[in-house]
């Protein structure tokens, strides 16, 4: 996977997301007297509902007193890098096709996920992984875009075939191994951990927030023109809570949730298309 050493972290999640997704990777880039920014900017997605506020507690009082930016980003690593499970939501881009995919997946250390995404709007895909198999479901504007190019008869038999119904494969083949990658959190976070000789990038304090109603610091990532901007929790573990983009090559945003919480990773309930048997079915 491509990453430039001294990327954020969150970065690196977007392009493990991507790839089918940051904080500073060691936390040595220099701030110089980085107490607030001057730029309060909140994420543009309603969804993440952080609004920036202005805080008038004593410096005491202060969420992170007396570190820089980089610092903070140094704890936030060591904190989400640690965790066992999560849930990242949000929009990343896709290298292969040059679209963006739309994810919203929670995966633990032990491989197993459940979520759903989609390509620009064109179907949505449910996947759930538990143990070694995969379970896979794809609306009918999935197949038809995934389709698009192919003959018209065989479009028409895929799409009465798998629309709307689970079908099972052992995450280990070949045919499952991109949908699977969703799933392996160890990769993740251990593209995220990396580290590099690189010049870091500048990480500087902005305002206190909310994310999704918790308490969040802003942190701003200077890459020469690029300044993407990363949440941190500031009760409890300095979780990463989000994470916006300012990349125009590689635009994004992801919310992170459910950290260390159980991954509702079951087998589909009925009927299952095997994919890997020779019947075809399995109850």
């Amino acid at each position: 996977m491509r990453r430039r050493a001294h990327r954020t972290t969150l970065t690196a999640f977007l392009l493990a997301a991507g790839a089918s997704a940051g904080l500073t990777g060691c936390g040595s880039g220099q701030d110089g007297g980085d107490k607030a920014s001057g730029s309060t900017a909140a994420p543009a997605s309603a969804s993440a509902s952080a609004s920036a506020s202005s805080t008038s507690a004593s410096a005491s009082d202060e969420p992170f007193a007396g570190l820089t930016g980089a610092e903070i980003s140094e704890r936030a690593l060591k904190a989400t890098t640690g965790a066992r499970s999560l849930r990242m939501a949000g929009s990343v881009p896709d290298e292969e096709s040059g679209g963006t995919l739309k994810i919203d997946i929670a995966l633990d250390r032990r491989g197993d996920c459940a979520g759903t995404m989609n390509m620009d709007g064109q179907g949505e895909a449910e996947l759930i992984k538990t143990g070694d198999t995969l379970y896979l479901k794809y609306d009918e504007r999935f197949l038809r875009a995934q389709s698009k190019g192919e003959p018209q008869a065989d479009t028409e038999a895929l799409v009465s075939l798998l629309a709307g119904r689970w079908t099972s494969m052992s995450a280990a083949g070949a045919d499952a191994k991109e949908m699977a990658g969703f799933c392996d959190l160890d990769q993740l976070l251990e593209d995220a951990g990396g580290s590099g000789d690189d010049t870091p990038a500048k990480v500087t304090r902005g305002r206190t927030t909310t994310v999704d109603g918790r308490p969040a610091l802003t942190l701003y990532e200077t890459d020469g023109a690029e300044r993407s901007t990363v949440y941190v929790a500031t009760e409890g573990k300095p979780y990463l809570l989000r994470f916006e983009s300012g990349s125009e090559r590689e635009p994004g945003a992801l919310t992170f949730t459910g950290y260390d919480e159980p991954v509702p990773a079951e087998s589909p309930a009925g009927e299952v298309l095997d994919l890997d048997g020779p019947g075809g079915t399995k109850a």
